[in-house]
């Protein structure tokens, strides 16, 4: 088995140097590529149970998702990975259902267990919450969100929803219904509702407001199913998400109604399934993959301890609306 002696002898260093090479830590470029060279040319690969006793903390981030069944999830997850396996870090994945106590024990939980970061989807803010974030003892980024004091990567879920509503009314559509969720979760919850109705009333039109219980296909089908016995005349509907928006169109069709001439259906995110129904979402792509990607860079910065002339970022991404024809 190849030691780190073996390693130092064979690049002509001092073992310390191939420590501080394994841990990047200060070196000259000639001594890097002496040990770089030997780490090829042997297969080397550093005890990581040494490595955590010598340093006391893993090669390793935490992260934290509500839940994994989201297609939404599994793409920022996949956007960490990757950029965290390229810089040597394996990922511990935590889900805490949406709930705040759960996160909270996640994250003393990762701490606890010196994980060198940690990259948290962010659902809701609360004053606890608040303080646990600040009080987070290694860094800390948060995605989805754009929550204060906390370096973050962020949608533009305003923008993405004001746009699907300014092309529904030039559509020609009067009787609105928007049909969100829990405005706790400040982004797809309250950002998206504000811009819908932002443009409606600039539009000169009143629009109605429907809370669907989750953020599911059922709740998009139940609340189709209130809209056609309340709202009879209603002409286009907007959804906070894109499974609200399949079980609004499932809802639709089975009532006889024909899409998009009867009705204009949208939604915001697009995945997959946006482009295999009938007819196909009218949506707002985010960039989740990326919003990972850029997530994990940031906190790859603060454990580096590369941020100190901007110790905060915070980055929102754009998006693009997919026109396509339920609307």
């Amino acid at each position: 088995m190849v030691t780190l002696k073996d390693i130092a002898r064979l690049a002509e260093v001092s073992p310390s140097a191939v420590s501080r090479y394994l841990n990047g830590g200060s070196l000259s470029e000639e001594k890097s590529q002496r040990i770089g060279d030997a780490i090829a040319q042997t297969g080397y690969r550093p005890n990581q149970a040494a490595q955590t006793l010598r340093t006391g903390a893993l090669k390793q981030v935490g992260v934290i998702v509500p839940k994994i069944s989201s297609s939404s999830v599994g793409h920022v997850v996949a956007g960490v990975n990757e950029v965290m396996a390229a810089n040597g870090y394996s990922i511990l994945l935590a889900t805490t259902g949406g709930e705040d106590e759960k996160e909270l024990q996640c994250l003393n939980l990762m701490q606890d267990n010196q994980v060198s970061g940690i990259v948290l989807m962010g659902t809701t803010m609360t004053p606890m919450k608040k303080d646990a974030f600040k009080a987070c003892r290694v860094p800390l980024v948060i995605t989805g969100q754009n929550f204060s004091e906390l370096c973050c990567v962020h949608h533009d879920d305003y923008g993405a929803m004001e746009a699907l509503t300014e092309l529904m009314i030039a559509r020609g559509r009067q009787k609105i219904v928007y049909v969100g969720v829990d405005e706790k979760d400040a982004a797809t919850g309250l950002a998206r509702r504000r811009a819908a109705f932002d443009a409606l009333r600039r539009a000169g039109l009143d629009g109605t407001y429907l809370l669907a219980p989750h953020y599911e296909v059922e709740s998009g089908y139940q609340c189709a199913q209130q809209i056609l016995s309340m709202y009879p005349d209603t002409d286009g509907i907007l959804c906070a998400t894109d499974k609200l928006a399949h079980g609004v169109m499932k809802a639709l069709k089975e009532a006889g109604k024909k899409l998009p001439e009867d009705v204009s259906v949208c939604g915001v995110g697009d995945d997959w399934p946006d482009r295999l129904t009938t007819p196909t979402l009218t949506t707002a792509r985010l960039y989740h993959e990326r919003c990972g990607e850029d997530a994990a860079s940031i906190l790859l910065q603060m454990m580096e301890g590369k941020m100190a002339e901007q110790p905060l970022r915070q980055i929102k991404l754009g998006y693009t609306v997919m026109r396509r024809e339920s609307l």
